[in-house]
């Protein structure tokens, strides 16, 4: 990886029938595997010790609070997130980062716009999401002058430099708008590459737009103005 360390997060809880596959998956890419997790109460700790990921707990306040101390514990040079349930694959891992180690990027997003989604469609709750994330991709572009075609996917990765610099405080699923707009602020090289979304391979999302829906749009109007 051209001399330049990868310390691949997962943040995770409640995911011991998947973790063990990212984790698998994403060592050869990485030089570092770091699993944040959220108290589990199933095995996930378990396994990511014992398949030789460094496991840190997050305060349990939610993905962005992982984030952070993801951040505040990574020990490579580029810092990529990739999630525990499987809807991610650890094999985009290199084509994720190549731009950043091209010195082309500071941030690179893992498109779904570009590479497709298996969970964008089939239910009032997809649809919202969809307009929703549209509503937010658009408003970004037009207001940083992007041409971006994801805003809120969790597979991406950025250098350690920005990231530390970006002063992150959403606790939840918002860090990854929050996270795009400060780096647009700050005048960083984003792009993204297409990457597909699967479906999570087992249980349900604990996503619920409809819950969250007020605090997106809050934030990203926080962000952005």
């Amino acid at each position: 990886m051209q001399g330049r360390k990868i310390s691949v997060v997962i943040p995770a809880k409640n995911e011991e029938k998947t973790i063990a596959e990212i984790i698998v998956g994403a060592k050869p890419y990485s030089d570092e595997v770091l699993v944040v997790d959220g108290h589990s109460t199933d095995h996930t700790r378990d396994i990511a010790k014992k398949l030789g990921a460094r496991v840190e707990l997050d305060h349990g306040r939610g993905k962005g609070d992982a984030i952070r101390i993801a951040i505040e514990k990574a020990r490579g040079d580029i810092i990529l997130f990739i999630d525990a349930d499987g809807s991610h694959d650890p094999h985009d891992i290199p084509k994720i980062v190549a731009p950043i180690l091209n010195g082309e990027a500071d941030m690179v997003i893992g498109s779904r716009g570009r590479g497709g989604s298996d969970e964008a469609w089939g239910t009032i709750g997809d649809f919202i999401r969809n307009v929703g994330g549209h509503m937010t991709i658009l408003a970004i572009n037009y207001r940083y002058n992007a041409r971006l075609t994801d805003s809120q996917n969790g597979f991406r990765a950025l250098t350690t430099v920005l990231a530390k610099k970006l002063n992150l405080k959403e606790d939840i699923t918002t860090i990854e708008q929050e996270m795009l707009t400060k780096a647009l602020k700050l005048k960083a090289r984003v792009t993204d590459v297409p990457s597909h979304e699967y479906k999570r391979k087992f249980g349900n999302s604990r996503f619920k737009v409809w819950k969250v829906a007020p605090r997106y749009i809050w934030s990203i109007l926080k962000c952005m103005f």
